[in-house]
């Protein structure tokens, strides 16, 4: 059984530079990395996306995917987030390793088509 981490376990919310320690699973329970941000739609107020780290050995090989935030799961006896969707699925979706690209319209476009969810509005009027 995983042990909760205890910096974040008894919290409802987050301070963003905390993120980190979330660990992130499959929905089969397997570890896939780890929350490195979310981002922050600046009219609501509200994570439309977690930024999710996978791989890498001593900050070598990383990749970073964007993940429409409803999909993934918190899970709060085990104090980490569950990935909703199949793991290869979220692997050959859009991702950088080097430079983020820029997120904007299109590209959240972009990240909404793959994952089959609707378009995030990025427009701040």
């Amino acid at each position: 059984m995983a042990t909760p981490n205890p910096e974040t376990a008894n919290q409802i919310l987050i301070q963003s530079n905390k993120v980190e320690v979330m660990k992130v699973l499959s929905r089969d329970g397997d570890r896939i990395g780890h929350v490195l941000a979310f981002m922050i739609h600046k009219r609501t107020g509200r994570a439309a996306y977690a930024i999710l780290s996978i791989g890498g050995f001593l900050g070598m090989g990383k990749a970073f995917y964007p993940l429409p935030f409803h999909l993934l799961d918190y899970d709060p006896v085990a104090d980490d987030y569950r990935v909703t969707i199949d793991r290869r699925l979220l692997e050959g979706g859009p991702s950088w390793s080097n430079n983020a690209p820029v997120f904007d319209q299109a590209y959240a476009d972009r990240v909404a088509s793959y994952y089959g969810v609707d378009r995030e509005d990025l427009t701040l009027g």
